[in-house]
């Protein structure tokens, strides 16, 4: 069966028809990456999986990685994080309770940043029938394209300064801080400001405050201030698709044109629980 697409009819995002349980041919693999590659942000919807089929979907965009917080990868499956708010017999997160609640774009710390991601609903917080929450998706994408000429030009060949232990976290966040092995792991890293796709060759905008520390060549005032700019621009209502998390949804953004935020208070007693993979970027650029 071909897959069916409805657009969300935001600035990107799309519900994909399809059992991801079943065997995907070429042909229909194919198809469901054109449609990931036009809309940024997928969803399948109403999906069972198990974990061996989760990692072998996933697998068919790339290689897989293993998170640097392995406290938190699923037993037994290192390829899948969890997120969670559930927590132990000790008290403990079994998963990252406070994962992206502020913006950002996966692994941008990385020389090779991720792909994509793709994050499968276990369990979604719910009271009074309702979904709590959301996940927000920014199109990096349309936001370059409205960029004034002037300001593509000066932002043409410039590279932004990327450091994981800048990224923005909230003030009580409950994960772990960093050690500094893992911040050994993790050099600062340089990435263009505008990055070419891939896989489609078009223009986005990859930089975030926080995580974005400066620009090389440019004075730290200058460059911070310059960073929060088009932070901010990428975040623009007109940018930006919400998603309503259903359980069995197997959502799929593209970490090369797309920032995101998860709008959700961790500390709720309704129960959230999502498996989440990560692609490494096939290309380094």
């Amino acid at each position: 069966m071909k897959p069916s697409v409805r657009r969300s009819g935001a600035a990107c995002g799309a519900e994909i028809g399809f059992d991801l349980s079943r065997e995907i041919d070429d042909a229909t693999f194919w198809d469901l990456q054109r449609a990931f590659h036009v809309n940024i942000v997928v969803v399948f919807r109403g999906q069972e999986l198990s974990n061996e089929r989760h990692i072998e979907f996933s697998s068919r965009f790339g290689e897989l990685e293993i998170h640097i917080v392995k406290k938190y990868l699923l037993p037994g499956f290192p390829e899948i994080l969890l997120i969670s708010n559930i927590r132990d017999e000790r008290g403990e997160h079994i998963g990252l309770a406070d994962a992206g609640v502020t913006w950002h774009t996966d692994t941008s710390y990385r020389r090779r940043p991720s792909r994509c991601s793709l994050l499968y609903a276990k369990e979604v917080p719910q009271r009074d029938g309702r979904p709590l929450g959301e996940t927000v998706f920014a199109n990096a994408t349309a936001a370059y394209e409205a960029l004034p000429d002037p300001m593509k030009a000066r932002l043409r060949g410039r590279s932004a300064i990327h450091r994981y232990s800048a990224r923005r976290r909230m003030a009580d966040s409950p994960r772990p801080k960093l050690t500094p092995e893992q911040i050994a792991e993790t050099p600062d890293i340089l990435h263009p400001i505008v990055r070419t796709h891939p896989y489609t060759g078009r223009l986005s905008l990859y930089v975030t405050a926080g995580e974005c520390v400066g620009i090389e060549g440019m004075p730290e005032d200058e460059a911070v201030d310059l960073i929060a700019e088009l932070d901010a621009h990428c975040v623009r209502p007109e940018f930006l698709y919400h998603h309503k998390w259903q359980v069995g949804d197997l959502l799929m953004w593209d970490n090369a044109t797309s920032m995101h935020l998860a709008v959700c208070d961790y500390a709720l007693p309704e129960r959230r629980l999502m498996h989440r993979t990560t692609v490494i970027g096939t290309v380094p650029f």
